[in-house]
């Protein structure tokens, strides 16, 4: 990472997916998702001078879009509501039965999602979809690691009992002495 000499536009240009990614994981919307990416990249350029070069820069615009998110949030508190997150997945699969039940659990994973606290589903979507370590996943959301490795569990949990995912046997440290 040190030795990449790309400006910050140069990276955001390669970045947008992931951050339009995250920032529809954020608001269920694909219209607001994309002002939000728009707002970050705008702040992102306009701050390209206090991004350090050998830092993380997925975790650097993660923390911007997060920050917008709040901001938009404590500002529309009185607004109405969302768009569903139903209208943010374009599912691209072979017709037939396949696509149907590929559809059917897509939105099953959407809509258990959705029902997730939203400090759950933020650390969700930053370790597992956008591969952040534990690591800069704190530091995007300003938390210990500690907190983000018990979010991440509770969300997990909570993910395969909304979806009806079995979580198997208990772990062998669930049990004292070799019995359960």
């Amino acid at each position: 990472m040190t030795n990449d000499t790309r400006t910050v536009p140069q990276r955001l240009v390669e970045f947008l997916p992931n951050l339009r990614r995250f920032a529809i994981s954020l608001c269920h919307s694909r219209e607001l998702a994309d002002d939000l990416v728009q707002a970050a990249c705008e702040r992102a350029i306009v701050a390209a001078d206090s991004f350090a070069p050998d830092t993380r820069f997925d975790a650097w615009m993660f923390r911007i879009l997060r920050n917008i998110w709040i901001d938009h949030l404590r500002r529309a508190r009185t607004a109405g509501p969302q768009d569903e997150i139903e209208k943010a997945y374009d599912v691209s699969v072979p017709s037939g039965e396949a696509a149907t039940h590929a559809r059917m659990e897509l939105m099953e994973v959407a809509t258990a999602l959705q029902k997730l606290p939203e400090e759950q589903r933020e650390v969700l979507v930053l370790v597992c979809v956008e591969e952040l370590s534990y690591r800069d996943a704190a530091d995007v959301l300003a938390i210990p690691i500690g907190t983000v490795m018990s979010r991440l569990a509770r969300a997990r949990k909570n993910l395969a009992e909304l979806t009806g995912i079995s979580l198997g046997e208990k772990r062998s440290s669930d049990t004292k002495g070799g019995v359960a």
